[in-house]
């Protein structure tokens, strides 16, 4: 099942709609738009296994060139909107992107990406092109929206978002397959969280992340409809539930918190019966958040635990969350193996790396067999990490505890700062904090609170005293902050992912490192 299959079943029913300007492409449309673009690929020469960029904001044409990237057998890969000309080009270039396509709205920064990627062109740029992009409507038009003769099913590289350092291209071989056949994961959503053809999914998050862009295309997959916000924002998001008879979405916590902070009347004017399933994962989530939000929407929330490098596969239904507070679920795809540095494995409740047991690596990083071989077992190479810290219960749940790059050491003892910052997001005048380790000459590091007040919260002397006390309240005295600095903003990614370097770096002194 694919757009081809849909179009013609019901043409004109929606495949996706911008949640802003209401805009809606249609499945006759998806199928045509994608067909023209797999035209103009395989005309420029590209065949199966070659690579092709997208680079531009939430917009209907990401699921045009998505549908005709797979149908054609190509690796496509997302850049971040947000990223400088010198991040995007890097990643272009870095894909070996034959072509790429951009959008009005990022011009300023598509304008000079040749400087960085000499090797890509064309260039296309939907919504009126500029100088060295061709218009994409205008290109498209010169084909036929037939399909090519064959096939054969394409895939996503994608790039880990760099929050610990430059990002990774993250390279999975192509399915043996044709389009025409559905996938594993599509079957994993159906079974999961039956999404079928009634489906109609809401993505707040950025298409460029992995979770928005697989669910989407995904939900396509199985007729379904993908409301697409362009830009997270927590009344529009229950507007557009409401509006939209949303079905099934997916979240990030931090997206959880922003509404849970709305005024009173802001949250309960919302008709929000058409909601079924809604999903979250990318970060951990403070158990407090959780129950509120159980008690708020009801017993909806599903929460997963996985890396864009599908390594493995956690899963959490609403019961066994109650059952297990904090638990991310039980394995639905590979082992779970919890590890000390050395590779030896723990006991149940002692925490530590956690790998996935997989019939084979599953990915390799590209161009960079050093920290393909990172992200492997000592002993096991079909065993593989992403970096988190977790442990497992007698009954097999996994609860994470943090990324291994964020613990504090302060005297010799193992501080996690997920567990500091889940206590004091709950706090009412919070409405962000992230928790790190900074400098102390007699313990090596202390703990240290980065918080955003809520709006209209003074951030001065009295408020860090009242954090400090609250913290002192919830957790052991030993973890609680030291000290609280405060920022009107947080460096967190419209994914929900938190650039916690950034932060680290101005405390440690290091001025010239990057992101990317």
């Amino acid at each position: 099942m694919y757009p081809g299959h849909w179009a013609t079943v019901f043409p004109d029913k929606a495949a996706a709609i911008d949640a802003g300007t209401g805009a809606v492409r249609t499945f006759g449309e998806l199928n045509d738009r994608s067909n023209r673009l797999a035209r103009l690929f395989r005309d420029k020469g590209l065949r199966r296994g070659d690579h092709v960029s997208i680079f531009m904001e939430n917009h209907l044409v990401y699921f045009d060139v998505v549908w005709a990237a797979l149908r054609s057998g190509l690796y496509l890969t997302t850049v971040n909107r947000y990223l400088t000309t010198e991040e995007a080009g890097y990643i272009v270039d870095n894909s070996e992107s034959s072509v790429l396509v951009a959008s009005r709205c990022v011009a300023a920064v598509a304008s000079e990406l040749s400087a960085y990627a000499p090797n890509c062109e064309p260039y296309l740029m939907g919504d009126g092109a500029v100088d060295g992009f061709d218009d994409f409507e205008d290109a498209i038009a010169g084909y036929p929206a037939q399909p090519l003769d064959e096939e054969p099913a394409g895939g996503f590289m994608l790039y880990s978002s760099g929050t610990t350092g430059r990002p990774k291209g993250i390279l999975r071989p192509l399915p043996e397959t044709s389009i025409t056949e559905p996938g594993e994961t599509a079957g994993l959503l159906n079974m999961v969280w039956g999404v079928d053809q009634d489906a109609v999914y809401l993505s707040p998050a950025p298409l460029y992340h992995a979770a928005p862009l697989g669910f989407c295309q995904i939900v396509q997959t199985l007729g379904g409809t993908a409301v697409v916000m362009p830009r997270f924002d927590p009344v529009h998001a229950l507007q557009a539930i409401e509006d939209h008879k949303v079905t099934h979405s997916q979240w990030v916590p931090t997206m959880f918190t922003r509404m849970l902070k709305l005024p009173e009347a802001d949250r309960s004017g919302f008709d929000l019966r058409s909601h079924k399933v809604a999903i979250h994962a990318a970060a951990p989530i403070s158990q407090e958040v959780k129950r509120q939000m159980l008690d708020w929407w009801g017993p909806i929330l599903y929460e997963y635990y996985a890396g864009t490098e599908l390594n493995g596969f956690t899963h959490c239904t609403p019961d066994e969350w109650l059952a297990h507070p904090g638990t991310v679920g039980r394995p639905l795809m590979g082992v779970i193996h919890i590890c000390d540095e050395d590779g030896k494995e723990l006991p149940a409740g002692e925490p530590g790396i956690i790998y996935f047991e997989m019939p084979a690596m599953p990915f390799e990083y590209l161009k960079d067999p050093e920290k393909t071989r990172e992200a492997q077992h000592p002993e096991h190479a079909n065993w593989s990490k992403l970096g988190d810290v977790g442990y497992v219960d007698d009954e097999g749940f996994l609860y994470l505890t943090d990324r291994a790059t964020f613990m504090i050491i302060s005297g010799g003892v193992n501080i996690y700062p997920q567990e500091i910052e889940d206590a004091l997001i709950v706090h009412p005048k919070v409405m962000d904090v992230a928790v790190i380790g900074v400098p102390n000459p007699e313990m090596g590091e202390e703990v240290k609170a980065v918080v955003q007040p809520v709006e209209g919260v003074a951030a001065d002397a009295d408020l860090e005293a009242e954090l400090i006390a609250y913290a002192r309240e919830h957790i052991a005295h030993y973890k609680c902050p030291k000290s609280v600095d405060f920022r009107d903003e947080l460096p967190r990614l419209p994914t929900g992912k938190l650039y916690k370097r950034l932060l680290k770096d101005e405390y440690w002194g290091k001025t010239g490192s990057r992101i990317v």
